[in-house]
């Protein structure tokens, strides 16, 4: 995984994405996971055709709480928003397409 897109250990607040305006993807995982580093060739696919859409990546783990509040289980997990609410959500996706098609429901 390359090092501008690496998982951060975020301290963001379930008020502040819900918050959000616009929209977003919140990606949920870590760096050392085999699945989220496998999915990065298709998210970042998919990503190029929407150069202007937020990605906030997320260090999800055992505690932390914004993963817990959106009942993440497995990673990658990635969540579509608009104006801070959920519209879509993958998981372990593997298909550039399947991205695509929920970042259409976002815009």
């Amino acid at each position: 995984m390359e090092a501008s897109q690496a998982y951060l250990a975020l301290d963001l607040k379930r008020e502040e994405v819900d918050a959000l305006a616009g929209s977003a993807v919140l990606e949920f995982g870590t760096n050392w996971c085999g699945f989220c580093q496998a999915a990065q060739p298709a998210i970042r696919a998919a990503l190029a055709d929407h150069p202007g859409m937020r990605r906030i990546m997320v260090e999800d783990g055992p505690g932390r709480p914004l993963g817990r509040s959106y009942r993440v289980k497995l990673w990658p997990t990635l969540i579509f928003l608009r104006d801070g609410r959920e519209v879509a959500r993958l998981v372990r996706p593997d298909d550039a397409r399947e991205i695509r098609d929920a970042l259409k429901q976002i815009g």
